[in-house]
């Protein structure tokens, strides 16, 4: 899908959220990668063939 040089990560990479963002979606909270991927403001992720990311946040540590 991509047609970025160099090429953006493939949807089955280990990076692939380093991807470049070409639909946003804020208001809606869901944006879509070059790579097909979509990525939710709460950070999961629906992959294109259909599985599915569990939110991955960083843990919330205690202000300083």
């Amino acid at each position: 899908m991509c047609q970025h040089l160099p090429t953006c990560p493939s949807a089955n990479a280990f990076d692939h959220e380093a991807a470049r963002l070409v639909v946003s979606h804020p208001e809606q909270g869901w944006g879509l990668l070059c790579n097909g991927v979509v990525v939710f403001e709460d950070t999961g992720e629906l992959l294109p063939d259909g599985r599915c990311v569990s939110a991955h946040r960083a843990p919330r540590g205690r202000a300083a």
